[in-house]
């Protein structure tokens, strides 16, 4: 499996004159992975591998993640070369939009998506969920500021009095401390989406700029609306190059590899992985270039039930998890 990756990548090396790294973050039913802080060391030894270069492309699979993670990984990437480019040969989502914001060069094949920007707002703060207790219900930032613009535009209430009458209902549904942490988060994205555009973009283009942070975060009015990359090139305005047909297909075709090696569309069971003693270990995410490749792992256990009863269920556990080195050199 490496082989025919490192293969694959070398070839893209090749056609775009540059060096390769991969993000493929797995995206399989019960386990996953996201965009987080432990990526940026690991990324960081790849860049160390590959040294300085004229030019340095991320090929990228990802739902999504954090959004703080995406700005650190773009201004690492840029302590390695002034060229860097992303190359999405499918979804490339909420965080990893972000990160194709900060790349002068956004390469996308004819499957590849981008996404809004407007992330969940998580904290001990969200509403339970009714049919769980113990679940925090995420919620998303353009939702409450939509919630207003429904209540002032649609509604037609207007004075203050009645717009205070209307914010102490919603307090009652939903902890002031979580409003907060949303408005918090309603700033920071935009910060963050700037930042990353100035790292390729000029403070005189600050027009621009602006249009294309409101784009993705208020005015495409679903977090998973699917940009495809001639509506960001055309109406988003992004730095969007389309694939030559070599390219497209060498792009694709390490994708496909990645996603059979890494079974994207295959929900997983443990109980059919797992060894005699019910243990079992899977790989979920990958970051990989020429001569290393990283690879986010789960190890659990299966505990089987003690009791008789034919309705109860194995309890399953996950004993270690994070990124380790699986090839050097």
């Amino acid at each position: 499996m490496h082989a025919n990756r490192k293969d694959m990548i070398k070839r893209i090396s090749e056609i775009r004159q540059s060096k390769v790294i991969c993000y493929i973050g797995g995206d399989r039913q019960n386990i996953s992975t996201r965009i987080a802080p432990d990526i940026i060391p690991v990324f960081y030894n790849h860049l160390e591998d590959i040294g300085q270069n004229d030019k340095i492309d991320l090929f990228m699979f990802t739902k999504g993640g954090d959004v703080l993670t995406a700005l650190r990984l773009v201004h690492l990437i840029y302590e390695y070369t002034d060229n860097f480019s992303v190359l999405i040969p499918y979804k490339a989502y909420s965080a990893g939009t972000l990160i194709a914001l900060g790349a002068s060069r956004i390469v996308m094949g004819k499957m590849g998506e981008l996404s809004p920007v407007d992330p969940n707002v998580n904290s001990m703060f969200n509403p339970e969920d009714p049919s769980n207790p113990q679940v925090k219900l995420p919620i998303n930032v353009e939702d409450v500021y939509s919630f207003f613009s429904i209540v002032r535009e649609v509604v037609g209430i207007k004075s203050d009095d009645a717009l205070a009458e209307v914010l102490a209902h919603l307090v009652d549904r939903v902890h002031p401390l979580a409003i907060g942490t949303i408005q918090r988060t309603y700033s920071l994205i935009r910060v963050v989406a700037k930042k990353l555009l100035l790292t390729h973009m000029d403070i005189s283009e600050e027009a621009k700029i602006d249009k294309i942070v409101s784009n993705l975060t208020e005015r495409l009015f679903a977090h998973n609306y699917m940009i495809s990359r001639r509506e960001a090139l055309e109406h988003i305005k992004l730095p969007v190059v389309f694939c030559s047909d070599e390219l497209e297909k060498a792009m694709w075709q390490l994708f496909q590899e990645y996603k059979e090696d890494l079974m994207l569309e295959k929900p997983f069971y443990p109980e059919r992985v797992a060894d005699m003693d019910g243990k079992f270990s899977v790989y979920c995410g990958i970051i990989e270039s020429l001569n290393r490749t990283d690879g986010y792992v789960f190890d659990g256990i299966i505990q089987k039930t003690k009791t008789h009863d034919p309705g109860a269920q194995d309890s399953v556990n996950i004993t270690d998890q994070g990124w380790k080195t699986v090839r050097e050199g």
